[in-house]
């Protein structure tokens, strides 16, 4: 299939630019992926409409503060996005101007309001996919929780102010764990709070995290026409002991329904199952598109997404492009709001029989 199969148009006006007022307040569009038939509740609804008992995956990265302000020698601008650790206090990173920002080069890590110098920057190496190694130090090399004190949360491109205090609290699920070096959000965990969680538990259901360090395999624009011919980039997952114990005996005799919390718990899951046990640690370049067949998930919470992305790539693989394009449509002609701080898409029954 082609990239642009996966094209529909979106009213720039319906991109959310702030969250809703309160966390459980964002719309809720319920399709089911075998009848085709589709519902308008609230995120409020979801204990009633999860089957009782469901097993809930969400993934409890945390966003660091991973985007770096530049002030180049010459006194020009530049950005760092720090993507994960490299140890040795060296980071992967998409720089930007990456013509000015090469190996030997450096740079100053600047507050971008005030302009005061924070850090420095070290550009070490040339990395594959246009990426590069760094330092970030100040009288030592700086570790996540510095860079976190230092950096502004990477609220993503198409949010068209810097992160602020709201962004500080509402760009991070309230169940994010302190691990984690993920620079987006895995946004269909934005719509929980504590009181929705217990409700969900109160009816039976499982909340079982797991953990996908979110990063450009996520989020990184298609460029190939051919879907065979676009490249992921890898993504580190954990899936904590406990987590397993639980999930394993139920995705080897499906005795209970499995929720997946966002697509990167789906992406997780999908990963690190062998179908025998799930393998705690690893990497994932998993790529869903149409004609993969789910082995882990029932059902899948996520948001509204990019036309042309992977993620809308993935929705049409669990609903069928036909059926994908036109719970869309229908979003789109109700002014659902789309992407991080948008409305959501609760995708039932999409584990087709075997």
């Amino acid at each position: 299939m082609k990239r642009s199969d996966f094209h529909f148009d979106l009213p720039p006006d319906l991109i959310a630019q702030h969250p809703a007022l309160d966390r459980d307040g964002a719309r809720l569009l319920v399709v089911d992926a075998q009848t085709g038939s589709w519902s308008h509740r609230t995120i409020r609804d979801l204990p009633e409409l999860v089957p009782p008992h469901s097993l809930c995956v969400p993934n409890d990265v945390r966003v660091r503060h991973a985007r770096l302000f530049l002030k180049r020698s010459g006194g020009g601008a530049g950005e760092a996005l720090l993507l994960r650790s490299l140890g040795q206090g060296r980071f992967e990173a998409m720089v930007k101007p990456g013509a000015r920002l090469k190996p030997g080069a450096s740079a100053t890590v600047v507050d971008p309001i005030s302009g005061a110098a924070l850090a420095r920057i070290e550009i070490l190496d040339t990395l594959p996919e246009g990426l590069r190694a760094v330092r970030v130090h100040a009288d030592h090399d700086l570790d996540w929780d510095e860079i976190d004190r230092i950096g502004r949360l990477p609220l993503p491109p198409y949010i068209e102010h810097l992160a602020a205090d709201e962004d500080e609290t509402r760009y991070q699920t309230v169940f994010a764990a302190r691990e984690g070096e993920a620079v987006a959000a895995p946004t269909a965990g934005l719509h929980f709070t504590p009181e929705l969680i217990a409700e969900l538990q109160t009816r039976g259901c499982g909340w079982h995290p797991v953990r996908l360090h979110v990063g450009l395999g996520t989020f990184r624009p298609m460029t190939a026409e051919r879907l065979e011919d676009h490249a992921m980039h890898e993504e580190r997952f954990e899936v904590p002991a406990s987590t397993a114990a639980i999930l394993e005996p139920v995705l080897r005799d499906h005795s209970r329904p499995v929720l997946c919390v966002g697509t990167t718990s789906l992406r997780t899951l999908e990963g690190a199952w062998d179908g025998v046990r799930l393998t705690r640690e690893g990497a994932t370049r998993l790529f869903i598109t149409p004609g993969h067949r789910l082995r882990t998930a029932d059902h899948l919470l996520t948001n509204f997404h990019l036309p042309e992305s992977t993620l809308f790539v993935l929705v049409s693989a669990l609903l069928g492009v036909d059926l994908a394009r036109a719970a869309y449509a229908e979003a789109v002609r109700e002014r659902y709001r789309f992407f991080s701080y948008g409305d959501a898409m609760l995708i039932l029954n999409a584990r087709r029989p075997s």
